[in-house]
């Protein structure tokens, strides 16, 4: 699920009317109070209704807030306006290049340059932090840009803070052009809280939790009412498991912005870091207050199935869950429906005993989401296996593997084998499963006995080689004293020392002492079997 990210937004580079309340509105929507700075968007535009200026940062707000067509719609505005504002042509080039269009796109960016004579440093800026951040990217040029904005205005924050940004995209494998820029920015205001947070988040993304950790904390203590630096820390302690480190952060974040969409935001944050039981009353009261929408239904849903505080579920907690996934998928485009969306509800049916229904929701999330399909594939066969349609089972695995017997891990191959061993009777087949299955769990004992088995069903019957023994010799030297007191393993290990006293009765490495041993074993474990009290009265036995 796509993450709630903050964009960053220029301030007016030439002061004009009313700066200081405009700087305000922007001020709000950089920290993330979108509804405020509405409000306060409609109150200029309102006085000055013929300022195509707000009409662009008011389109911006929009964007922030991941409502592209209502910011085209303000950018448009701002054109009819005034044709000649170069910002809102820039707008409307960001509208097409995040529909995919960025041919059109980079032609109104080009014509925003060319009106501008290239002397425009905000205008640039725009741009390029469309050429960063856009998921198609161009970030030589976007360096180009910044190269020549900071030529015109060296001392603005923005324009470092952006070559930083396409710095660290253009060499994520090495951090320091982008630290050099955003230090750059911290010369000129070393206060900026921005540039301190985008320094955390670039230690965020090298896994230093310490550092990062420490720059968020510089950013709040630059600007205490810069409320990203709060939120993007909780994430990053949520990310490494500080818990109570999060909770303060977010409950600093939502005193800054305490609305329904922040709150909103932070059920997503514990949404991402998997903390399922704290999603389901911070989405619950979302809802509560009027937000929902296909990504609620997503986390009430998954969050329902996945939280374990109470233990066990009951029968109406995964039917609660799966009646949310009937929400979700009523509201979700295509476009928002992902693989693991149709995996999370195939795991409730199964849970509910709806296999047959479960194994269709994993096949729809294998076509959504092929990158995903080898765990799907495992799950869909093991659901087979419990229900004993062994053909099924090997059909599915022979679809993880393609060729590739290496893809199957050891539970894997056990399950084939078994298939392939009760169901096509095919015992070169669940002997190659078996023999993979020892390889990569050789202190696993079952293995060997399974691997025996195999090998028995290979041997001449009339004529035994013998081929199971040192199987079934390695299961016995394998069981711990647990599994020897555990009722489980009694059955296989009587089978094994029946077939070990009869090979050192019966084949050519004949010893009545070790046979007696493992007829003693038998014995052991049931001390009426009929064959171990036939052995013991054998000469052989005596």
């Amino acid at each position: 699920m796509k993450q709630l990210t903050v964009l960053a937004l220029a301030l007016l580079a030439v002061p004009f009317a009313k700066a200081q309340t405009l700087e305000e509105a922007i001020k709000k929507t950089e920290n993330e109070r979108y509804e405020a700075a509405d409000a306060d968007f409609k109150q200029l535009i309102a006085k000055e209704p013929a300022n195509s200026k707000l009409y662009f940062y008011y389109g911006e707000n929009f964007f922030e807030h991941e409502e592209l067509e209502k910011a085209h719609e303000q950018w448009q505005k701002g054109l009819s306006v005034d044709p000649e504002c170069m910002l809102n042509t820039v707008g409307a080039g960001k509208y097409l290049w995040y529909k995919g269009d960025t041919t059109a796109g980079r032609q109104l960016f080009n014509k925003a340059l060319s009106e501008t004579k290239n002397k425009n440093a905000e205008v640039m800026r725009q741009i390029a932090e469309v050429l960063v951040n856009a998921p198609k990217r161009d970030l030589r040029g976007a360096i180009a840009l910044m190269d020549k904005a900071i030529k015109l205005d060296g001392k603005n924050v923005e324009s470092h803070l952006i070559m930083g940004d396409a710095l660290q995209y253009l060499t994520p494998a090495d951090g320091s052009p982008a630290i050099k820029s955003y230090n750059t920015a911290l010369s000129i205001d070393p206060k900026s809280a921005k540039a301190l947070v985008k320094t955390a988040q670039l230690y965020q993304r090298a896994k230093n939790y310490e550092l990062a950790n420490q720059k968020y904390i510089d950013a709040q203590k630059a600007d205490p009412t810069y409320a990203p630096a709060y939120r993007l820390n909780g994430e990053l302690n949520l990310l490494f498991n500080q818990g109570k480190r999060a909770a303060e952060n977010y409950t600093k974040y939502l005193e800054l912005n305490n609305s329904t969409e922040a709150r909103y935001r932070y059920a997503s944050a514990l949404f991402i870091s998997k903390k399922y039981c704290e999603v389901l009353p911070e989405v619950t009261r979302v809802e509560s207050e009027g937000f929902s929408n296909s990504f609620t239904k997503r986390m009430l849903f998954y969050s329902i199935y996945e939280c374990n505080n109470a233990g066990a579920k009951t029968p109406e907690e995964y039917q609660k869950a799966l009646a949310e996934s009937d929400n979700f998928f009523k509201i979700a485009t295509s476009e928002q429906v992902i693989g693991n969306d149709y995996a999370t509800r195939g795991q409730i049916l199964s849970a509910m005993g709806n296999d047959s229904l479960a194994i269709l929701e994993l096949e729809r999330a294998i076509e959504k989401d092929p990158s995903n399909a080898g765990d799907l594939y495992t799950e869909i066969a093991k659901l087979y296996s419990k229900a004993k349609k062994y053909d099924k089972v090997i059909a599915t695995y022979e679809r993880k593997m393609a060729g590739d017997p290496t893809k199957l891990n050891a539970s894997e191959n056990y399950d084939l084998g078994r298939a392939h061993y009760f169901g096509s009777k095919n015992y070169v087949e669940a002997d190659s499963a078996f023999a993979r299955l020892t390889r990569q769990s050789p202190t696993w004992a079952i293995g060997f006995h399974w691997k025996a088995r195999s090998s028995y069903q290979l041997d001449d019957q009339k004529a035994p080689k013998w081929l199971a023994q040192p199987w079934y010799e390695q299961y016995l030297n394998l069981l711990t004293e647990e599994e020897k007191a555990n009722p489980g393993y009694k059955t296989p290990t009587i089978e094994a020392a029946k077939y070990l006293g009869d090979y050192y009765v019966n084949s050519a490495a004949k010893d009545y002492t070790k046979a007696k041993e493992y007829w003693n074993i038998v014995l052991s474990l049931d001390p009426a079997d009929k064959q171990a009290k036939a052995f013991f009265a054998s000469p052989a036995g005596k």
